[in-house]
């Protein structure tokens, strides 16, 4: 595949080199892209609200976290109680059921109120938060990791990425078919109908996908505080009739029933972490909205509905055992159920699409990194440059999830499969900030190895009992996650060879690059060239090896640098700004918004009225493409025939700025 070269690629201050491609790679990617610390939003991914009055927003902004970062985590009461009592382990017995209560409740207490709403949503990258902002955070400087480290932290960034993948392919699946299945239970005529109607709201919802989140964004809100309100009335009401269920907000009933009961005992944790699913997103999203307005909407209405109708469960099972092959909707009165699969209905489609966009925004910074092939990538807000849909990531995952629906069937079955995914993302999340808290905020080693210690005993706890149900199911996710893993690291591979020497280190400051031509008499031939690069203080590494390699520079030469800025369009009088440097050689820095694609000859015919020479049989030169060697072993081999399928028929990136092929020189050569 090729792409505009990013020349005069180097590594971020700060990062000594490690000689590792991989490393290498993935670190000048992000300085190359304005991904490190010193760029707000050079990509156009707004997150946060900045010049607004963050305060005065907070109940706006605290409605419409409901919407989108609470919808997984919401959704969960569908699923959680049911899958810990549905394959007949654990009898609905009081002491069973009181202690799978504490463990949930205390589950939600220590993973999502005390790790990531106090704790791990403090570590923000400019507003933002993930596994991305984590990377950005270590990217700064005075962070000094060895090659070992560094590799160590971009590998775990990539397995969280492609467990997220994973992830994103089962909680569509989970969520609406654990809705969908309320007609079952409400009546055996409508069981039929509950497999082919998921994947109907399954293929509708990914069909919406085109038109954006921003017109369905404005119900999420409302939809999910109704949910919300349902729920927890429903547990009211249940836990009115049996008020003993609230022993179980004492922890010693969670100890006892994971000590009385065993390895069993602790491999319903694999269940019991289905109430926390979708807590990445309280850190993943917190750039859409602020840390307050989450931690607003967690504590005045997330936690204690999901809390009452946690236990209202409970108390539904203490009061009639048999509702236990699905407690939700067997404490929901008869004549309320198909009201209640409508809404349940509504909240899962939230919840999916949370998820969904949370995949295109990180497939999105995978392409930019070069860790998936270019695909294309539709912008849908003129508003939220954040909004955006990606055909064929959008194809992979609506297949995957309606194949899910009919390969398990039931919602509990997935629940291995959805709950290793979790899991797997939690413990890489707590990894960074760890290395977060040391290096950054400069934590003695003995407070940050105390607290981080007890977060990943918890992650390690849950991921360590999801792995139980590898053959039930949890062997998905795992293939799902190697896949991709395989696609990043292959794209990677594949486009690090075709473009080694443009993103060698070799590129040097364009003031020195002007001194030196000043002081060599060189010969000049007619016409005029034009080099692409992307860092305007930097010279495009093309036009170094043209100039070392030929000792013969153009009559004229244009260095064109394009950058993208937040603002969905720019204004035609701010869009060029132009320096003329002497000895005939001419510099372009131009700026486009996020909904416009720059187009390099109308730029050209653009900067003749500021002085720019236009020569009609002008030529590009966009630097070295060069051909990877084979593969050194069986591993390496593997990795280019991924990558050689990857990009089988990709067309040549610069056509999609408009550059004509009969007009592009590369210098080919072998890398290692």
């Amino acid at each position: 595949m090729s792409k505009t070269p990013p020349s005069g690629a180097r590594l971020p201050r700060g990062q000594a080199p490690s000689n590792d491609p991989l490393v290498d790679g993935f670190l000048r990617n992000y300085a190359m892209r304005g991904l490190h610390p010193a760029a707000r939003d050079p990509l156009g991914v707004v997150g946060g609200h900045a010049g607004h009055d963050l305060g005065a927003l907070t109940p706006a902004l605290a409605l419409g976290a409901l919407g989108v970062v609470f919808g997984d985590i919401g959704t969960s009461p569908l699923y959680a109680i049911k899958a810990c009592f549905h394959d007949g382990a654990f009898a609905p017995s009081e002491t069973n059921i009181l202690g799978v209560l504490s463990l949930v409740f205390w589950s939600l207490m220590l993973v999502v109120t005390l790790k990531y709403v106090l704790f791990i949503m403090r570590a923000d990258h400019k507003g933002e938060g993930g596994l991305f902002a984590l990377f950005n955070l270590l990217r700064k400087d005075g962070n000094h990791f060895s090659a070992r480290s560094m590799k160590l932290i971009v590998l775990c960034t990539l397995a969280g990425a492609a467990l997220f993948f994973g992830d994103g392919m089962i909680t569509p699946a989970i969520s609406v078919l654990s809705a969908v299945e309320g007609l079952g239970y409400a009546t055996d005529v409508a069981r039929p109908a509950v497999l082919p109607l998921t994947a109907a709201i399954l293929v509708g919802l990914y069909a919406l996908q085109r038109r954006g989140t921003g017109g369905i964004g404005r119900l999420f809100g409302p939809v999910m505080l109704t949910w919300f309100a349902a729920i927890a009335l429903l547990g009211i009401g249940q836990i009115a009739r049996a008020p003993e269920v609230l022993a179980a907000l004492a922890p010693h009933h969670a100890l006892d029933f994971l000590f009385r009961h065993g390895l069993s005992g602790f491999a319903v944790l694999g269940s019991v972490v289905l109430c926390i699913t979708g807590c990445e997103a309280l850190y993943a999203d917190m750039g859409h909205f602020g840390a307050q307005p989450i931690r607003v909407s967690w504590f005045s209405v997330v936690l204690p509905a999901l809390t009452l109708n946690y236990f209202g469960q409970g108390a539904g099972l203490l009061l009639d055992p048999a509702i236990a092959s699905n407690p939700f909707y067997g404490i929901v009165p008869g004549a309320l159920r198909i009201p209640m699969v409508l809404l349940a209905s509504m909240a899962t489609i939230c919840a999916s699409q949370a998820m969904i966009s949370g995949v295109f925004s990180l497939a999105r910074h995978a392409i930019l990194l070069d860790y998936l092939p270019r695909m294309r990538v539709m912008r849908t807000s003129w508003i939220i440059p954040g909004q955006i849909y990606i055909p064929a990531i959008n194809t992979i995952m609506m297949c995957a999830s309606v194949l899910l629906v009919f390969a398990f069937r039931e919602s509990a079955n997935m629940a291995g499969a959805f709950g290793l995914a979790v899991t797997g993302t939690m413990v890489v999340t707590t990894c960074l900030y760890f290395f977060v808290i040391t290096r950054n905020w400069k934590w003695p080693l003995w407070i940050a190895a105390s607290l981080v210690s007890g977060f990943l005993i918890l992650d390690l706890l849950f991921f360590g009992t999801n792995l139980l149900k590898v053959v039930s199911g949890g062997w998905f996710v795992l293939l799902a996650a190697c896949a991709a893993m395989l696609c990043m690291l292959a794209s990677k591979r594949h486009q690090d060879g075709n473009w080694r020497l443009t993103l060698s280190r070799g590129s040097i400051p364009l003031e020195t690059f002007m001194r030196r031509l000043g002081e060599i008499a060189l010969a000049r031939a007619p016409g005029t060239a034009v080099f692409l690069g992307v860092e305007a203080a930097n010279t495009p590494k093309s036009l170094v090896d043209i100039l070392g390699e030929r000792g013969v520079l153009h009559e004229n030469v244009v260095i064109v640098c394009l950058r993208r800025t937040g603002d969905p369009t720019v204004e035609a009088g701010k869009r060029l700004a132009v320096r003329h440097l002497g000895l005939g050689v001419h510099q372009i820095v131009a700026r486009y918004g996020f909904m416009e694609h720059p187009n390099v000859p109308e730029l050209l015919d653009e900067a003749e009225s500021h002085g720019v020479p236009h020569d009609p049989a002008l030529v590009y030169y966009l630097g070295g493409q060069s051909r990877p060697k084979a593969g050194h072993g069986p591993w390496e081999n593997v990795l280019d025939a991924v990558g050689g399928l990857l990009f089988r028929g990709e067309p040549p990136a610069f056509t999609s700025f408009g550059i004509p092929a009969a007009r592009v020189i590369t210098e080919a050569g072998d890398v290692e």
